[in-house]
């Protein structure tokens, strides 16, 4: 998402861009303003339609040897096909309970629940009574590990599924030595304050007597910060130390630029819509957390930052102010983009640092200036 060197826009372009005349109320700014808008546009409103097209599967395993397909050909439009069900299923259904990749889910607002095994096939689905029982005898036959020691839960953002955060998880299971899980959320299907709930259903599942760390990418964080609202006192001191990546703290400016897009606002669903129409009213339910914490941004270290749409420096989505928090104990600016973040080195590296440390190290091994509490 990001852009060229800007151009310094005409006066009146300007204006179109941070806020459009009353002439113009309800329609986008032009150019390239226009262009992020409709991707962000795109991202809220998009997953619900996606899980409505599933079907598109069926319509692959149709094809046969007479419409003179290759073997190969069809095999990648059956893996794509496949790719789009897993992206339509993540954005449909929430984590309750993880051990070792195993996951029971439900879909927000029903009874409808299932168990997945670590490739995320079904092993049963149905009300959730029945998949904790399954669940307790895969654990008892011993095909699901027993889960001991501390826990780092990996977060998602909006519109996005625990696949997108596998660069990360990969390097964190190779140099942490806590067991590290992915936590997935239905961003568009339910509200922050479900995706919370859900949160808090994994975390009581876990060992009651060990530490859980957070490691969470932009939506993701809110939604920490949720569960932290309402979590007992018990709960918040297990948690040891948490990562934030393109956090949102202070809302979007994006996404306050996108809701005078014509139409989003009725659109947008779940925690897409609190987001976008309603901050106002979920953020006095997001806790500062109390436990140590570290905030990553992504910009260019200038007054430009990556998007020509947003004020002051940014990654393209979240401007670098957006990110502060009041409390933490470190920050660090890299110069990525927000949807890239998980596959940068150096924000890896960073990860794993305040982790095992509680400091985030720079690329040279040295510890960033003391951050102010």
């Amino acid at each position: 998402m990001g852009f060229p060197e800007r151009r310094r826009p005409h006066p009146a372009a300007d204006r179109r861009v941070r806020g459009w005349p009353d002439s113009d109320a309800g329609h986008p700014p032009p150019g390239r303003g226009r262009a992020l808008l409709r991707a962000f546009a795109l991202l809220v409103v998009l997953p619900p339609g996606l899980a409505a097209a599933q079907p598109a599967a069926s319509a692959i395993d149709g094809v046969t040897p007479d419409t003179q397909v290759s073997v190969d050909a069809r095999a990648r439009q059956a893996a794509w096909a496949e790719r789009v069900r897993r992206a339509a299923e993540a954005l449909a259904w929430s984590d309750e309970r993880i051990a070792h990749e195993w996951r029971i889910q439900r879909r927000p607002g029903t009874d409808d629940c299932r168990l997945l095994d670590p490739r995320d096939r079904v092993v049963i689905a149905g009300p959730r009574a029945a998949c904790d029982e399954r669940f307790a005898d895969l654990v008892t036959t011993g095909l699901i590990p027993r889960h001991t020691g501390p826990t780092v839960i990996v977060l998602h953002g909006l519109g996005e599924g625990r696949s997108s955060m596998s660069p990360l998880v990969e390097h964190l299971r190779r140099h942490v030595t806590d067991t590290v899980v992915t936590f997935g959320y239905a961003s568009p299907r339910a509200g922050l304050a479900d995706h919370g709930a859900a949160l808090a259903s994994v975390v009581a599942a876990l060992p009651a007597d060990e530490g859980v760390s957070f490691v969470a990418h932009s939506l993701g964080n809110l939604v920490v910060r949720r569960w932290m609202h309402s979590a007992a006192p018990a709960e918040l001191a297990r948690v040891r130390r948490i990562v934030m990546l393109g956090a949102p703290n202070q809302g979007s400016e994006l996404a306050r630029l996108a809701s005078r897009v014509w139409g989003l606002p009725a659109l947008a669903e779940g925690a897409a819509r609190e987001l976008v129409v309603d901050w106002e009213q979920i953020a006095p339910d997001l806790a500062v957390p109390t436990c140590p914490f570290g905030i990553v941004a992504g910009g260019r270290g200038d007054e430009s930052g990556f998007s020509a749409l947003l004020e002051g420096d940014d990654d393209a989505v979240v401007r670098v102010a957006e990110t502060r928090l009041d409390g933490a104990d470190d920050f660090l600016l890299v110069p990525v983009h927000h949807a890239l973040m998980m596959r940068h080195p150096t924000v890896q590296r960073a990860t794993v640092s305040f982790l095992t440390t509680g400091r985030f190290a720079l690329p040279d091994g040295t510890a960033p200036e003391p951050v102010s509490r």
